[in-house]
């Protein structure tokens, strides 16, 4: 079974068109909860909150 580590990959989803727009890492240790930052939607254009959804 593999060792699970601090970091994990995550993808960041925007909440108005529901789309996977960005991929990074979190460190567990540091970061509790689901993150939410706001970055630049290019499908609507303008700078929107997306939220972390795991990577399928």
């Amino acid at each position: 079974m593999a060792k699970k580590t601090a970091v994990e990959l995550i993808a960041l989803q925007c909440s108005e068109c529901k789309r996977r727009n960005y991929t990074t890492s979190k460190n567990r240790k540091n970061i509790q909860g689901k993150l939410e930052l706001m970055k630049y939607c290019s499908f609507d254009r303008k700078h929107t909150l997306h939220k972390e959804t795991k990577i399928k």
